[in-house]
């Protein structure tokens, strides 16, 4: 792609409610745009970056054996009233009307859809296990959305239902997905925990969260320096108050308080910050139950299905990725999440020679299957491209310059800003080597 082409409406200035390094960066570099009130809009950028995301979660999701879907974003009212979570959603679920009067609501999770999708439709045990997901448009309407797309109130989820004879195989596909997510979540180059959980408005018997350790994080979980054991506090605290009080210090602040109880391993423990993008849960037939949905067991007796819901947030992921690796500048990708991995810039695009040697690297790079951007404008200077690539946060950067004449260019790593000569005829090389050690 050329950057004459593309739409990538780069800014100096913040958001006027910025807070958060994600939500400056994404909105500067080009990412995204507010439509209103936690509605945001993806731009070029912003839907490549989300598409990579999007594929992750859906390769390992398939690899797992899960089965893809799309529900309907709007959901008749009369399935949550059957379940019970109508009035307990409360006013975070918004609620529409047809011409016709009927009731509806945006859906903000699909456990009453997806139920209704399976029954009478999965008849037997001999039909089961099943595992159906989506990655579809939610909607929850926030009390005070901020963050960016972080906490908007139209976001990008993977929600995912599975469907069991007994409970023993519920747990085997809820430790199926666990595995699963740590797949998705180490190929996205995140530094996450597994940790234990309330399972909240969902229900259930037993549910755990994935997050991503960043110090902007809202929740404060308790992890062990030498084991894979975390907990969210809401699940070690009884009282609700110091929860709060916990959760309202900063990242620096929580390094002063000292954790006196040991992990069951022997292993330290201290808070961290962390930003939840999936949770998993244990439903048993909560679901089931109310909305009838049975099966014909071994004895030909009718039963409820067993069920177990695992939800991602993939739009929430963009922004996450940025809130763990960014610096002053702007943004810094991680390899599979990089809208492109590396920006050839031309400094002086007027020059026919330097023009020319961009897009001889730019085909080359493009030939062996590396995703590329040249930024061939002519009308912007040197300074202003380079501050684009670092705001951007594309991984690599090959800038054409004064040396051309000695046959040499420059990398650029976005990461560290180290800077390396290299020939003209090994670019691909060179690059091929840092990609693949990334």
């Amino acid at each position: 792609m050329k950057f004459s082409n593309l739409f990538i409406p780069t800014s100096k200035e913040n958001p006027s409610d910025v807070v958060l390094p994600s939500h400056q960066f994404l909105v500067r570099g080009g990412f995204v745009n507010q439509e209103g009130a936690g509605l945001y809009n993806f731009m070029p950028l912003g839907k490549i970056v989300l598409d990579k995301i999007r594929t992750i979660v859906k390769e390992e999701l398939d690899k797992a054996g899960c089965n893809e879907v799309q529900l309907s974003f709007v959901t008749p009212i009369s399935l949550w009233d059957r379940s019970g979570r109508a009035e307990d959603m409360g006013k975070e679920m918004l609620r529409i009307k047809d011409r016709h009067d009927n009731d509806f609501v945006l859906s903000p999770t699909n456990e009453e859809a997806m139920v209704e999708l399976v029954k009478n439709r999965v008849k037997s045990y001999k039909d089961l296990p099943v595992n159906l997901y989506q990655i579809n448009t939610k909607f929850r309407d926030e009390a005070r959305p901020r963050y960016g797309i972080l906490r908007g109130r139209e976001f990008l989820m993977k929600d995912g239902y599975s469907f069991h004879s007994n409970t023993e195989d519920m747990i085997r596909e809820f430790d199926l997905m666990e595995e699963t997510y740590k797949k998705i979540f180490t190929r996205l180059g995140l530094d996450f925990r597994v940790v234990n959980a309330d399972s909240g408005a969902i229900g259930g018997s037993g549910s755990k969260e994935f997050h991503v350790l960043a110090n902007s994080g809202e929740d404060t979980i308790l992890v062990c320096e030498s084991c894979d054991y975390g907990a969210n506090i809401e699940t070690i605290f009884e009282d609700e108050s110091e929860v709060d009080s916990l959760n309202e210090l900063s990242y620096e602040q929580l390094q002063e308080k000292e954790v006196t109880q040991k992990c069951s391993c022997g292993g330290k423990l201290s808070f961290k910050k962390g930003i939840e993008v999936g949770h998993i849960f244990q439903l048993g037939d909560k679901y089931s139950k109310a909305l009838e949905a049975n099966f014909q067991d071994e004895n030909g007796k009718p039963k409820a299905f067993e069920m177990a819901t695992f939800g991602i947030g993939v739009s929430r992921l963009v922004a996450s990725v940025i809130e763990q690796n960014h610096d002053e500048k702007g943004c810094i990708w991680t390899k599979n999440t990089a809208p492109y991995l590396v920006d050839i810039i031309v400094s002086n695009a007027k020059k026919e020679d330097e023009l020319d040697a961009g897009i001889k690297i730019y085909e080359e790079l493009k030939a062996n299957g590396i995703d590329v951007i040249i930024d061939d404008r002519k009308k912007e200077r040197f300074g202003f491209k380079m501050g684009d690539f670092e705001l951007i946060g594309f991984p690599y950067a090959v800038v054409i310059g004064k040396k051309l004449q000695d046959g040499l260019v420059e990398i650029v790593d976005r990461k560290t800003l180290e800077k390396q000569e290299c020939k003209l005829d090994e670019v691909f090389e060179v690059l091929q080597k840092k990609l693949d050690n990334s």
